[in-house]
C-alpha cells in the first residue's frame, strides 16, 4: 500500500509539472502572438503625391499633400492589430519633371520621414478620423527609409491608410495604386 501511495504521489507530481509547463508555454506563445497582433494591413504599393492632392487644397483624411509632386520607386509594409508598423520606402523623391525646380528633381530634401496610420473611427458615437504618427526615421537623399514603430491604434480602426511624409500633417506617399 505504501508503494502505491508513493507511485501515486509521484504520478501526481509529474502530471502537475507537465500541466504547469504546458500552461506556461501556452501563455508565452499567447503573449508573443498578442504582442505582434493579427495582420490588419499588408501592402506592396504606394503612390507619390501628385495632381490635385499636391498642397493643402485636397487633403486626404485631414493630411495635406506635399507642396510639390513626389514619386516613389518601391514601397512595402505591414500593420498589425497591436499597432506594430513596418514601412520600407525606396526612391521616395521629388518628381523628376516640371513643376519641380530642375535642381531638386529626383532628390529627397527631407532628412527624416514619419509614417502616419489613418483610421476611420468613432468619437462620441459619430464617425471620425484618427491619424497616428510615428517618430521621425532617417531618410537618405535618394529617398530610402525603413520605419519600424509601435503606434497606438484607435478602437475601432476601420479602413486604415498608411502615409509617409515629413511630418504628421503632410504626406509624400500613400498606400494605393497610381
Amino acid at each position: 500500500m505504501t508503494r502505491w501511495r508513493t507511485t501515486k504521489r509521484w504520478l501526481v507530481l509529474v502530471l502537475g509539472s507537465i500541466i504547469t509547463i504546458s500552461l506556461i508555454g501556452t501563455g508565452s506563445a499567447a503573449a508573443a502572438a498578442s504582442s505582434n497582433g493579427k495582420k490588419v494591413l499588408q501592402f506592396e504599393t504606394m503612390v507619390g503625391v501628385a495632381g490635385p492632392f499636391v498642397g493643402s487644397t485636397n487633403p486626404i483624411r485631414g493630411i495635406n499633400g506635399g507642396g510639390l509632386p513626389w514619386q516613389i520607386d518601391n514601397a512595402s509594409g505591414k500593420l498589425s492589430s497591436s499597432g506594430k508598423l513596418e514601412v520600407t520606402v525606396r526612391g521616395l523623391v521629388l518628381l523628376d519633371a516640371p513643376p519641380v525646380p530642375e535642381a531638386l528633381r529626383g532628390t529627397n530634401p527631407a532628412a527624416n520621414f514619419v509614417a502616419i496610420v489613418s483610421c476611420t473611427t468613432t468619437s462620441g458615437g459619430a464617425p471620425a478620423t484618427a491619424n497616428v504618427a510615428t517618430d521621425p526615421f532617417p531618410a537618405t537623399a535618394t529617398g530610402d527609409s525603413k520605419i519600424k514603430a509601435q503606434v497606438n491604434l484607435p478602437t475601432p480602426c476601420l479602413a486604415p491608410i498608411i502615409f509617409v511624409g515629413p511630418s504628421p500633417t503632410t504626406w509624400f506617399a500613400v498606400t494605393g495604386l497610381g
